[in-house]
């Protein structure tokens, strides 16, 4: 376990932490961790389950045979879906996807990952990011998991962010760069 603790506070924060304890217990904190990336992955993709998650006016019962019945389609392990069965109850499905969030970061800090926030003006290669990732390794001394986001205004290059350190590649930065000393600036 690494040394630096993730702190989850608030709300989601506290749900967070009731699961990480429990998988861990259960020793499915990987299977756990996966649900809820695909969860929170489904909140992103799909409106109408976005939608299912936000509404208040639904019912507790028709909210709770609908996450069981997804639950059972996504194949979701037990522990995820009870959690997800006491959410529905505590009518706190609301926050899945920030409670999700935080236990991903309890799940990362277990295991002494750190993740990087990478833009890149395209999609990276399989071989382009694992060469990134085996560099990123060798630089920060710690295993490396990516978000990735394409953004094409950066023209070219990359901008990789690590906690509070941002390495800035990008054609765009470098061009803007150029243009201010151009200008005397």
């Amino acid at each position: 376990m690494s040394s630096n603790h993730v702190k989850a506070s608030g709300l989601e924060g506290r749900y967070a932490m009731a699961l990480f304890a429990l998988a861990l217990e259960e020793k499915s904190l990987d299977a756990s961790a996966k649900d809820l990336a695909s969860l929170a992955r489904m909140t992103e993709e799909s409106e109408a389950f976005a939608n299912l998650l936000k509404n208040p006016v639904l019912d507790q019962n028709t909210q709770q045979k609908t996450i069981s019945a997804i639950a059972k389609k996504a194949k979701l392990q037990k522990l995820t879906a009870k959690f997800l069965g006491t959410l529905v109850t505590n009518r706190r499905l609301n926050y899945l996807q920030k409670i999700s969030a935080s236990f991903l970061k309890l799940v990362a800090d277990h295991k002494g990952e750190v993740t990087a926030e990478i833009t890149s003006a395209q999609k990276l290669t399989k071989t382009q990011a694992d060469a990134l990732k085996k560099k990123l390794k060798k630089t920060l001394g710690q295993d490396i998991s990516f978000d990735v986001t394409v953004d094409e205004t950066l023209l070219g290059g990359l901008r990789v962010k690590v906690g509070s350190r941002v390495i800035d590649s990008s054609l765009k930065t470098k061009l803007e760069n150029l243009t201010l000393q151009m200008k005397g600036v």
